[in-house]
C-alpha cells in the first residue's frame, strides 16, 4: 500500500483479511495523521453496508444529520436568512482524524505500517530494468533514499497526486475546476456567542446560497467535543493570490491576510448575518482554501499495479463520497481477492466493476458543481418547487449522492 491515511488503512485490513500473505504500507508523513483534515460525511446505508462488510468499524465517533436546508440572505426573514427548500439527508458526519483513528486501530498487527516512507517512483511489473530477461514480474517501489523494493501488487492509495497513478496511466492528471473550496471549522460551544439562534438546527446541514456559490454548515465530532465544520464554494481571488496550475492548497494555518480580507469581504457582501458571523469564529489556524480538481483515471488497475480512493478517481467534494468510496474500494479488492485465481483476473475483475463507478461519482459531482457553483440559479427567486426540479436535474437519473449500493 503506497500512502496509509483512509484508503490506505482500509485496504490493508481488507486484503489481509483476505488471506494475503505480507502486507505493508508505506506512508510518507513521519507525525500524526490525525491531525489532517476535518469533516467528511457517509450516507447511512453506505454506513450499513461497509460495516456489514468490516470495510468501517464499529465505535467510531459519528454525529446524526437528517436533513438539508437551503437558505438565502433576506434581511426581511432575520438573521437566519429564508429558507428556500428543505430535503432529507440521510448522513452522519465524522472528523476525519477520528476515523483515520479507527481505521488505523483496526489495521491487523500483521500488517507492516512504515512511516516516514517517501516514494518517488513506481514501475509496472513488465517494465524497466530486468523486464526483458523476464526474471521477475513483480512491481517495483523507488524509496525516496534511493532503494528498490518488489512487491506482488502495488496498491496505490496516495491521493489525487498519485505516484502509482502516474506509472499505470501518466496521461490521466487532475484538472482544475475553475473554483475553489474555503474550508473551517469552530468549537460548536462557541455558537453561544452568538445569542439566542445558538446552534438552531444540530441535526440539518444548512447550505447558504449566493450568486456564485453555496457553503455547507454542518455538525461533526471531535477530539475535543462538538465542532461546526463548514465548506464555502466560490471563485477565486483574481489578484493571482492562489496557484492554480497543479493541485495545491493553502494548509490550516498558511492563509495570508490577502486571502483572509477575500473571505472576509464575501461573508459581509452575500451571507445571511448569522450565518456570516458564525463562519467567522473560526480561528485563522483552522481556515485554508484549495482549488477544486477532478480526474477520472483512464485505468484503475494492470501490470500489478492498483489504484483506491482518490488515487483512483478525484471527486468533487459536492457529492458527499469520498470516504465511502475509498472503503468500497477496500471492499471490493477483499471480495476480488477471496474470487480470483490469478492476479489478472484479480486486476481485471476490479478495473471494471470500481473504474465503472468511479466515472459516475466524477459525472455526477460535474453536474453538481456547475450548478451549485459555475452556473448558480436565481437564487432568491426560488421555491420548493423549483428548487426540487433544479435537484433532479443535476442526478439526471442518479438515485441521490452518496454513492451507489456495491453490486452482489
Amino acid at each position: 500500500m503506497i500512502g496509509g491515511s483512509i484508503a490506505g488503512c482500509a485496504v490493508a485490513t481488507a486484503v489481509a483479511r483476505a488471506g494475503a500473505g505480507q502486507v505493508v504500507v508505506l506512508e510518507r508523513t513521519s507525525g500524526r495523521l490525525e491531525d489532517r483534515g476535518v469533516g467528511l460525511c457517509v450516507h447511512d446505508e453506505r454506513a450499513v453496508e461497509l460495516r456489514a462488510s468490516g470495510a468501517l468499524p464499529e465505535g467510531i465517533a459519528a454525529h446524526p444529520l437528517r436533513r438539508r436546508r437551503w437558505v438565502v440572505r433576506d434581511d426581511a426573514e432575520g438573521p437566519g436568512g429564508r429558507l428556500i427548500w428543505q430535503q432529507p439527508f440521510p448522513f452522519h458526519s465524522y472528523h476525519w482524524g477520528l476515523l483515520w483513528r479507527g481505521l488505523r486501530e483496526s489495521v491487523p498487527a500483521a500488517v507492516v505500517y512504515r512511516q516516514g516512507e517517501a516514494v518517488t517512483a513506481v514501475e509496472a511489473a513488465g517494465t524497466g530494468a530486468g523486464a526483458a530477461e523476464g526474471a521477475d514480474d513483480r512491481a517495483r517501489v523507488r524509496l525516496a533514499g534511493g532503494s528498490v523494493e518488489r512487491y506482488d501488487l502495488v496498491v496505490g492509495a496516495d491521493g489525487y497526486r498519485s505516484v502509482v497513478r502516474g506509472a499505470l496511466c501518466a496521461d490521466s492528471r487532475p484538472h482544475y475546476a475553475g473554483y475553489v473550496c474555503w474550508r473551517g471549522n469552530v468549537d460548536a460551544a462557541r455558537l453561544d456567542e452568538l445569542g439566542d439562534l445558538a446552534d438552531p438546527f444540530p441535526e440539518a446541514v444548512t447550505t447558504v446560497c449566493f450568486r456564485g456559490g453555496t457553503c455547507v454548515v454542518y455538525r461533526i465530532p471531535g477530539p475535543g467535543g462538538p465542532r461546526v465544520n463548514w465548506v464555502l464554494y466560490a471563485a477565486p481571488p483574481q489578484d493571482g493570490q492562489l496557484r492554480l496550475d497543479d493541485p495545491t492548497s493553502f494548509p490550516p494555518g498558511a492563509l495570508t491576510p490577502g486571502l483572509a480580507e477575500h473571505l472576509d469581504a464575501l461573508l459581509e457582501r452575500e451571507f445571511p448575518p448569522y450565518w456570516r458571523r458564525a463562519l467567522a469564529l473560526t480561528d485563522p489556524a483552522d481556515t485554508f482554501v484549495q482549488p477544486i480538481y477532478d480526474l477520472e483515471a483512464a485505468r484503475t488497475a494492470g501490470g500489478r499495479l492498483l489504484l483506491a480512493g482518490d488515487a483512483a478517481g478525484v471527486v468533487r467534494p459536492h457529492n458527499t463520497s469520498g470516504a465511502a468510496k475509498a472503503l468500497q474500494d477496500a471492499t471490493a479488492l477483499a471480495d476480488g481477492w477471496r474470487r480470483s485465481d490469478s492476479f489478472e483476473e484479480l486486476l481485471d475483475g476490479y478495473h471494471r466493476a470500481r473504474g465503472a463507478a468511479g466515472r459516475e461519482l466524477v459525472a455526477l459531482a460535474r453536474r453538481l458543481g456547475r450548478a451549485q457553483v459555475e452556473r448558480t440559479p436565481a437564487w432568491a427567486a426560488m421555491d420548493g418547487d423549483g428548487m426540487a426540479a433544479w435537484w433532479r436535474g443535476q442526478l439526471d437519473g442518479a438515485p441521490g449522492i452518496g454513492g451507489r449500493a456495491m453490486a452482489p
